[in-house]
């Protein structure tokens, strides 16, 4: 599934953090790992001095050698390139010029906005690739991180864009011998209005319970069909949350332990107007596990 894997860096924890995850599923699926770290060049600009830019360049250099000491201590090998421009279009475009599989980055990077707040680099490469994107955020660990793929969690709402996930998690399942949830959560203000929800009849709830069901057994029998001796988990849930279906991801991922979250970038609601589904996006900036971000291809 995962041949060539291109991995982005800036220097920041959550980049070295992403780095790890990225070495450790090239492992897995012995994948050729490329590594990459841009110098802004807004940044070259606002330099006064070629000592400046020298530094600015030197800072990327770093950040590329640490990560190929991180596999040589594994065994592994990385090509390396340090570019200049616009760091989400130079993302983008290395990774298709090593026609790469999945390209893995940290959630926020020296650039990031703070918590709550998605890195605008992140962002735009999400918007911009076609290439199922890793995001790996900083969690709430001191020192290093357990990267563990023991309970993998699928997203649907039963939408042919939530569908495109399911083969990466079955994929990356398979390799590590992983649990796999599937959930469906039911977005009760979505479903009822911001006034009414309490105020909805119990059929009507009976009912988008049911579709969810079918949403998850779908899914449970496609594991199941390709991949058979794969435990397989599912469930539906309710949320009255403001924050909508995401909240309910992120409870879910709480209460299980959940180690891989792996969704499409828009579900059943897919406005070309937004960068990235409102669901997927509010999952990347709450959960505290890495998220596998897959795309529909048009």
């Amino acid at each position: 599934m995962y041949d060539r894997i291109v991995i982005a860096v800036d220097g920041s924890d959550e980049a070295r953090r992403a780095a790890r995850r990225g070495l450790e599923l090239a492992q897995i699926f012995d994948a050729n790992v490329a590594v990459l770290s841009v110098v802004e060049r807004k940044a070259l600009r606002l330099t006064e001095t070629s000592d400046e830019k020298t530094r600015l360049r030197e800072q990327g250099k770093e950040a590329l050698a640490e990560i190929e000491e991180l596999a040589t201590e594994s065994g592994q090998s990385v090509t390396t390139k340090l570019s200049e421009g616009k760091p989400a279009g130079q993302i983008c475009t290395y990774g298709d010029e090593q026609d790469a599989d999945l390209i893995v980055v940290g959630k926020q990077g020296l650039t990031g906005l703070g918590r709550r707040l998605l890195g605008g680099v992140t962002e735009q490469v999400l918007h911009r690739s076609d290439i199922p994107v890793l995001v790996v955020s900083g969690g709430n660990h001191d020192g290093e991180i357990e990267t563990d793929y023991s309970r993998v969690l699928i997203t649907t709402d039963g939408s042919e864009n939530a569908d495109v996930a399911i083969p990466h998690g079955i994929g990356i399942a398979q390799r590590v011998g992983s649990t796999v949830h599937v959930l469906n959560v039911v977005d009760l203000q979505a479903a009822g209005g911001a006034f009414s929800a309490g105020g909805l009849e119990k059929e009507f709830i009976q009912r988008l319970e049911m579709r969810g069901q079918d949403a998850v057994d779908s899914i449970a029998a496609k594991i199941k069909e390709s991949a058979p001796k794969l435990p397989v988990e599912t469930a539906v849930e309710r949320t009255t949350s403001f924050e909508g279906a995401a909240a309910g991801v992120r409870e879910y991922v709480a209460e299980n332990e959940i180690d891989l979250v792996v969704m499409g970038s828009h579900g059943r609601s897919n406005l070309k107007r937004q960068l990235l589904g409102s669901v997927a996006s509010t999952v990347l900036r709450t959960v505290d596990v890495p998220v596998l971000v897959v795309k529909r291809s048009d």
